[in-house]
């Protein structure tokens, strides 16, 4: 039997185990410098002036509503291709949750349907307080569209780039907080790099920085600055607001900055077999996604829409042959959480009729050209 390719997994070396072990031998082991390092590295790279590391990326999404001022009676919209920490982080606010249907081509969300969806709610008295738009794949929407729109509506943007670390657009950084006021990525196994589990908030607003740093850490404050009573020594703590316990740890942290170092590298890899695949792939009756922005995405997914055959049918074969295709994402508004809040299937066409044909490949940094090669050919022979 051949050994099963996953769709993703992660890529751990010697200096990452050194690293981790560094920290296991110190005598911190949470709330301790190697968070700070990273951060000021994750910073570094974004172009942003502060991140905020959190335990995953559904906490750092969290966060950022809160931080964002989102509260029961106001409405946070995202897209439904994209995985549920997108919305819900909205629903663990109180707020109302709406999607904004996709683009056909670059299936992130659809610049042009927010701005009408937005002219029709201004009236009606219905605009978001948050949009978070979604970095499907590793690629950022029309950011700057998104951008101007914000500045029109008065809505916060928080740019769910949990597949885009190391990505750019617009000739930036995703992260560097020119097109968002907050950016969240994600550190899970399958990601571009991995803290095992953990997240980021990215800003350059100092008091959105301040106020997430203390939502992580149960509302407290241990700077005098902040607290309304006078200092009682070193041990004086504030809890200021309702926070969390959403803290990452040093030992993922340090994992975190090792695999920062390897990140271009990273990237570098996933666009080759990026290329490849177009390559291999372009006679077969598949759409592949857009290569215009190569250079620009982290290729966190290399989805394909399966257009002449049935998509289960080709799932289940290629599962059969080890080949572990996946896919990415049933729409949000079609969970069963979701219907019972009034969303049925036919309210967002072009995201559920992506999801009809969607078949996630193979992609990461490790994957072997020979690998690469069976996926194809097992993907012909199921297709011939």
């Amino acid at each position: 039997m051949s050994a099963f390719i996953p769709y993703g997994r992660q890529s751990i070396d010697a200096e990452d185990i050194a690293a981790v072990e560094a920290v296991l031998r110190s005598d911190w082991l949470t709330q301790g410098p190697a968070i700070a390092a990273f951060e000021e590295a994750l910073a570094s790279r974004a172009g942003a002036r502060h991140a905020v590391a959190v335990c995953n990326a559904t906490a750092a999404l969290h966060i950022a509503c809160v931080a964002a001022g989102l509260e029961p009676g106001d409405r946070l919209w995202t897209v439904p291709n994209t995985f549920v920490a997108s919305a819900n982080c909205g629903r663990y606010c109180g707020a109302e949750v709406d999607f904004v249907d996709i683009d056909p081509l670059t299936w992130c969300m659809d610049a042009n349907a927010l701005e009408a969806k937005l002219k029709a709610a201004r009236p009606a008295g219905t605009l978001p307080k948050v949009v978070i738009p979604v970095a499907f794949a590793g690629r950022s929407c029309d950011m700057k569209h998104v951008k101007r729109l914000s500045d029109e509506y008065g809505f916060t943007v928080i740019e769910d780039a949990s597949h885009a670390v190391g990505a750019t657009y617009a000739g930036r950084p995703v992260g560097c907080g020119e097109y968002a006021h907050m950016t969240v990525f994600s550190f899970h196994p399958v990601k571009i790099v991995t803290t095992g589990e953990g997240g980021a908030v990215l800003t350059s607003d100092p008091a959105l920085c301040d106020r997430l740093r203390r939502l992580r850490s149960h509302g407290i404050t241990r700077d005098a600055a902040q607290m309304d009573t006078p200092d009682e020594g070193a041990w004086s703590y504030e809890m200021q607001e309702l926070g969390f316990n959403y803290r990452i740890t040093d030992i993922q942290a340090a994992l975190g900055l090792s695999q920062l170092k390897r990140l271009d590298g990273f990237l570098a890899r996933r666009r080759e077999l990026v290329q490849r695949y177009g390559a291999l792939l372009k006679n077969l009756p598949l759409q592949l996604p857009q290569l215009d922005a190569l250079d620009d995405s982290a290729w966190h997914l290399y989805v394909v829409r399966v257009k002449n055959d049935d998509r289960r049918a080709v799932f289940d074969a290629l599962r059969r042959a080890d080949i572990g295709v996946n896919v990415h994402y049933i729409p949000v508004h079609l969970q069963p959480y979701y219907r019972r809040l009034g969303f049925e299937p036919g309210d967002f066409p072009q995201a559920e009729q992506y999801y009809r044909e969607a078949l996630s490949l193979p992609l990461y940094a490790s994957l072997t050209d020979a690998q690469q090669d069976r996926v194809v050919t097992e993907l012909k022979r199921v297709l011939a």
